[in-house]
C-alpha cells in the first residue's frame, strides 16, 4: 500500500508542527506544510496530495476563500479537504455543509487521535 500524502494549510505555526509531527510519527503519512492559502494551492498543485487538512481562519486568503481556489482548479478539485476550526456554532456548520468539504476537526484537536479522525472521515479505515 502506497503511504498517504497529507498537505497542511495553517497559518499557526506550533497547529502545523504538532499536526505534521502526529501525522507522521502515528499516521505514518508524508506531511508536507503551508503556512498561507496562497503557498498551500501552489503546494496542492505541485504536489497533488491526498488530502488537504485546511485551518479557516487564516489571514489574506481564509479557508473558505483558499477551498474555493481549490475547487476552481481542475488540477486540485478532486481533493479530499478537510477544514480545520475552532468556528463549531450551527450556522458555521452549516456553511462548512454546503461547501461540500470532506469533513470538519474541531479545533483544539487532541494531537493522538489526528491521524484516526482523518481516516474515519475519508474512510482509511476499511
Amino acid at each position: 500500500m502506497t503511504t498517504k500524502r497529507i498537505l497542511i494549510i495553517d497559518d499557526e505555526y506550533d497547529i502545523r508542527t504538532v499536526a505534521q509531527l502526529t501525522l507522521k510519527t502515528v499516521g505514518g503519512w508524508d506531511v508536507s506544510i503551508a503556512a498561507s492559502g496562497e503557498e498551500g494551492v501552489a503546494k496542492a498543485v505541485d504536489e497533488q496530495p491526498d488530502v488537504i487538512l485546511l485551518d479557516v481562519m487564516m489571514p489574506d486568503m481564509n479557508g473558505v476563500q483558499t477551498f474555493q481556489v481549490l475547487q476552481a482548479n481542475p488540477v486540485t478539485q478532486s481533493i479530499p479537504v478537510i477544514l480545520m476550526t475552532a468556528k463549531v456554532q450551527a450556522a458555521d456548520q452549516r456553511r462548512f455543509a454546503e461547501l461540500a468539504v470532506a469533513g470538519v476537526i474541531g479545533k483544539p484537536f487532541k494531537a493522538m487521535k489526528l491521524p484516526g479522525q482523518i481516516s474515519a472521515i475519508l474512510g482509511w479505515d476499511e
